[in-house]
């Protein structure tokens, strides 16, 4: 076995026994009596253990740097209009040309470069990596043996996994949010449409951008989910996630497919753009979240299912 491997599942067994109860005598079924299941594998440990990992590190601080590099980017592009300008008000503005008319403007940019692909990348990797990283170190097994129930595990990897994901996605328009305020100042959010919204009303609809993008990426969490118990490899849960994101875009740009595009868990991506009009158009975002919510409850059934019936080897 490969050092990589003894390190990671040796750190695996000594964070997971530290918190197994200690009580005096073995039970007739070989456990340590006052033994309880909902003690093993605690959140915090769990959490813990993925924050000192590289990846969750550099995908959390990608998270910091992508606004930087959207700042350095549109520092030098002269063609884009100035805050305060006219022209950057004009109808038939995209959010990109307003990007530098304020700090929620910024923020929004950011959202709308990131949530096709880098945060699809993000959440693919919290919840693709998780428990097919453990099969891939060959210390599944231990966890399983130590023991920690099957459902606990994954009720406990698919929590942390969610809470990792969460973060990424707040994190991203906070850092832009605030690299905006500093850059480009805190003036009212501007649309397309010529629409402007200052204050906490700026801020509510930044938030409602923020909550929808989060509930729309639910899908692509359960997929990621159900492959990594389906898979040894991490790179092929992550990798498989994300190409059938790209997949459902794909699709979902053929008009030819009529109301079958209906369907695909890409549709209402965007639907956000409804919180910039007023008043807010929540239709398409019901229906995205319902959508979003629907595929990952069912994703994350079917991961639970099959994690359930499978001979873990690894």
């Amino acid at each position: 076995m490969s050092p990589v491997h003894r390190d990671h599942s040796a750190d695996t067994a000594v964070d997971v026994m530290e918190h197994l109860p200690r009580s005096g005598s073995a039970s007739a079924g070989g456990l340590a009596s006052g033994f309880s299941p909902k003690h093993t594998l605690p959140v915090r440990v769990e959490l813990r253990r993925q924050l000192h990992r590289r990846r969750t590190q550099l995908a959390l601080a990608f998270m910091v740097l992508l606004p930087v590099i959207l700042a350095i980017a549109f520092a030098f592009d002269s063609g884009q209009p100035d805050s305060g300008s006219r022209e950057s008000t004009s109808p038939g503005s995209s959010f990109v040309d307003l990007a530098k008319q304020g700090a929620t403007n910024f923020a929004i940019v950011a959202m709308f470069f990131a949530a096709s692909f880098l945060l699809v990348v993000v959440v693919s990797l919290f919840f693709g990596d998780t428990v097919a990283s453990e099969a891939s170190w060959s210390s599944l097994r231990y966890l399983l043996a130590m023991p920690v129930p099957r459902n606990r595990l994954l009720r406990q990897k698919f929590l942390v996994a969610a809470l990792l994901s969460l973060v990424a996605v707040v994190l991203l328009p906070v850092a832009a949010w605030v690299l905006g305020a500093i850059v480009y100042g805190t003036g009212p959010v501007t649309t397309p449409l010529g629409l402007t919204f200052g204050g906490w009303s700026a801020l509510g609809r930044l938030a409602i951008v923020v909550g929808y993008v989060a509930i729309s990426l639910l899908w692509v969490a359960g997929l990621a989910f159900l492959l990594s118990v389906c898979t040894d490899a991490p790179l092929g849960a992550v990798g498989g996630s994300v190409l059938l994101a790209i997949l459902s875009q794909i699709l979902n740009q053929i008009e030819a497919l009529g109301g079958i595009r209906d369907w695909l868990p890409t549709h209402y991506a965007f639907a956000w753009t409804g919180a910039m009009v007023d008043p807010i158009r929540w239709d398409d975002m019901v229906r995205g979240s319902f959508s979003s919510l629907l595929y990952g409850t069912i994703f994350t059934a079917l991961a639970f299912w099959r994690f359930n019936r499978k001979d873990i080897t690894s």
